[in-house]
């Protein structure tokens, strides 16, 4: 467990979506400063001024080694860790037409999350253990094809997840693997299913965070296809796989 109140946290990818969603949701819950990345620190303006003075703004590119480092010598006092920078190509995996996008989804997904961790993990250290929140998605359970490579990366995110949550153990850091299904951001303005806010999404982290829980089904749609998959994983599978590419 770790307390929300009077924390210390860094949320990548905080200029918009579910990043700009927790930004708020941590000010309202009493942390006492949150830093604030993203790859161009211009498009944090108004969340900075929105902060009243708590809102630290930090350029990374979770692609980029260097600029996480600069990040993390910068947020020493990080007491939670919010990996919520991520990409979706909107890609099948044998018919896609950009044979880059499951590398970059992998590089930012997957990747940008690992150097995150192994960055801040000493700082979370220092500071008494901490927490760590890494956004995946229920596509981490089941392979959707509109979504191939994207659902591969964040199958990724799920298994560094549980092996990170094991290696961090001894130094008392919390480790919540998040699985939200559709959200109502830019990145999922052309899904026809029903969204979660990214708000109620973020508030249901920060709950996880307080009480302890390291597994966290955000939403109505997660939630509905956990309970599914756990009752006939094969039968969610071939409904998924009916969801073809375009």
């Amino acid at each position: 467990m770790s307390k929300i109140d009077g924390s210390v946290v860094f949320v990548t990818g905080a200029n918009r979506g579910i990043g700009r969603a927790f930004v708020e949701e941590f000010l309202a819950a009493g942390a006492s400063k949150v830093y604030a990345g993203a790859r161009n620190t211009d498009s944090l303006s108004d969340l900075v001024e929105y902060g009243a003075g708590k809102v630290v703004p930090v350029e990374v590119d979770v692609t980029k080694p260097d600029t996480i480092e600069a990040a993390s010598t910068a947020g020493k006092d990080v007491t939670i860790l919010i990996n919520n920078a991520g990409v979706a190509g909107f890609q099948a995996l044998v018919s896609a037409s950009d044979g880059n996008s499951a590398r970059g989804e992998m590089e930012t997904n997957f990747f940008g999350t690992l150097n995150m961790v192994r960055s801040f993990a000493p700082a979370l250290a220092s500071n008494g253990g901490g927490a760590i929140a890494n956004i995946s998605s229920i596509a981490a359970y089941v392979n959707f094809p509109a979504l191939g490579s994207y659902s591969a990366s964040k199958a990724a995110v799920h298994s560094l997840t549980q092996g990170i949550r094991s290696e961090l153990a001894k130094q008392g850091t919390l480790v919540v693997g998040v699985y939200p299904g559709p959200v109502d951001t830019d990145l999922a303005a052309d899904v026809p299913m029903d969204k979660v806010s990214p708000n109620e999404v973020a508030k249901n982290v920060l709950n996880a965070i307080e009480d302890g829980t390291e597994d966290v089904f955000p939403d109505p749609v997660s939630i509905e296809m956990r309970e599914a998959l756990l009752a006939d994983p094969k039968a969610v599978e071939r409904q998924a796989g009916e969801m073809m590419p375009a």
